[in-house]
């Protein structure tokens, strides 16, 4: 406990939490990696783990992205309710698709420039409505807009589909919503004011799962190939080894039968 604890607070990421974490004797092993909760503050070693593709960080006290900077092969992030205020680390990681920061302290859309080199990002959301969070830049009434224009290639924003299969729709409804909404605040004084419209699904319903291991799956499939042939060459065996038999009884003389 004491090499995880920092002098200021707070937990810090060591190969032990790692391995214990995951259960991988090797940090380069780790794919898939989850520590919600845990009441981090400083990412120590977490560089180290180069083939990490799936990272959950959420609900923790970090500040300090620097370590992440290493990971190229992340795919998936999520550093929702932490304490971050810049994503600069986050510039290097171009095998980024899917980021999430809502609840943390990004005051400006200029902060998030440095993530217009990550070509292959389409979902980034810095608000979540259904856990209440969000960023103190998302006070902006058109922030939203302003990120579409930033990032052409999004699919989502805060996990509302902007392009892509299903956006047309989802845009449809979100204006009925919004037509509802407006002719039942007209009905009365004392009617009710509209609710806001919810998100269809639940947060982290677009995060892309992380890939497979390509080459534990083709191992696994080799192996099974092998033993299915050895079954195949056992039972062949036995058929031969069974009609010999047939044929040796089949040629016994008849011990009913007297030759003179």
């Amino acid at each position: 406990e004491e090499e995880e604890e920092e002098e200021g607070g707070g937990l810090r990421i060591t190969p032990q939490l790692l391995k214990a974490s995951t259960g991988e004797f090797a940090l380069e092993s780790i794919l898939l990696l989850r520590l919600r909760g845990r009441g981090i503050a400083h990412l120590g070693c977490l560089g180290d783990c180069t083939s990490l593709e799936w990272l959950d960080l959420s609900g923790n006290a970090i500040t300090q992205l620097g370590p992440l900077a290493a990971l190229k092969s992340l795919a998936v992030l999520n550093l929702s309710r932490n304490r971050v205020s810049s994503l600069e680390p986050l510039g290097s990681c171009h095998n980024l698709q899917s980021l999430n920061v809502a609840g943390n302290l990004l005051s400006s859309l200029q902060q998030l420039r440095c993530l217009a080199g990550l070509r292959r990002l389409e979902s980034l959301r810095l608000r979540d409505p259904l856990a209440r969070l969000a960023n103190p830049l998302c006070a902006a009434p058109a922030y939203r807009a302003a990120l579409a224009d930033m990032f052409p290639g999004l699919k989502a924003i805060d996990g509302e589909r902007v392009s892509g299969r299903g956006s047309e729709l989802y845009q449809l409804c979100r204006d009925l919503d919004s037509s509802l909404g407006r002719g039942g605040g007209s009905a009365g004084a004392g009617s009710e004011p509209p609710r806001v419209a919810q998100p269809w699904v639940q947060a982290g319903f677009w995060e892309p799962r992380p890939p497979r291991r390509s080459s534990i799956m083709e191992e696994a499939y080799k192996q099974f190939g092998e033993v299915l042939q050895e079954c195949r060459e056992l039972g062949r065996r036995a058929d031969d080894t069974i009609a010999q038999a047939e044929r040796a009884l089949n040629n016994r003389p008849d011990p009913n039968s007297y030759v003179f």
